[in-house]
């Protein structure tokens, strides 16, 4: 298991339980103690735990937190990476493109490279990154830069946006109700990907089984306003009713 995987693991496993303990954990993620430790140790000095005798507890606040990209971008990295080649079927040669600064988005980007000419605007920084490499023409929104997601946010964010005429978005949330709602907790991505919906001719829901049935407290929208959902689990019925109107 990555260190960043294992890591990501520890802060899931002290929100189920706050009262888990070294040994405990030791057990769960197939480690040994010192290795908790270790990992106990890095987590403090990002802020997201605070140690204590024998475990730790998430930091005040910690709980409602993201988990930091570099912990996220290898979760679910091969399910992730299976959703971008499905989502690929929706670009073709010379298309303007838009990602979000999400994982799923990034995980899109060696499936880009094949197409010619195409454009693309993203607001995740690695994201931006990664299409560079791939000798892929990119724009980054710019703006203010949140330092768990390395997304860019903002108005300087927004202004970049709504100048773009994209032929179709891919982006993502942290949850998806069974009924089609689009859910999450970083408000100012939110809000961008919102700027992202009205510049798109299409709009395509990254958009991995486990965030399926989860809410959260800031609402994005309804599936009803997209195109597709794309997920390498079964969607509910009503979401499927929703993307066949």
């Amino acid at each position: 298991m990555l260190i960043e995987e294992r890591q990501r693991k520890i802060l899931e496993y002290l929100k189920e339980d706050p009262h888990v303990t070294v040994a405990e954990l030791a057990q769960l993620l197939y480690v040994s103690e010192p290795t908790v430790r270790r990992d106990f140790t890095e987590l403090e000095r990002r802020g997201m735990i605070t140690k204590v005798y024998g475990g730790a507890v998430l930091s005040f606040g910690a709980a409602d937190r993201e988990i930091p990209f570099l912990l996220r971008e290898n979760e679910k990295s091969n399910v992730k990476a299976e959703i971008g080649r499905r989502a690929a079927k929706y670009v073709s040669d010379g298309m303007v493109v838009m990602l979000d600064g999400s994982t799923s988005a990034y995980h899109m980007v060696p499936y880009l490279a094949k197409f010619k000419d195409l454009i693309v605007i993203t607001s995740g920084a690695k994201t931006a990154v990664a299409l560079a490499e791939a000798n892929i023409r990119t724009y980054c929104t710019g703006g203010q830069m949140r330092i768990h997601s390395f997304s860019y946010v903002g108005d300087a964010a927004a202004s970049f946006v709504k100048n773009i005429n994209a032929d179709v978005l891919f982006f993502s949330c942290h949850g998806l109700t069974n009924e089609g709602q689009m859910t999450d907790r970083a408000v100012e991505e939110a809000d961008l990907r919102k700027v992202m919906f009205s510049v798109c001719k299409k709009k395509i829901l990254l958009c991995d089984g486990g965030k399926i049935g989860k809410t959260y407290f800031y609402n994005m929208g309804s599936v009803a306003d997209i195109d597709d959902v794309i997920s390498e689990a079964p969607l509910p019925t009503p979401i499927e009713a929703l993307l066949k109107r």
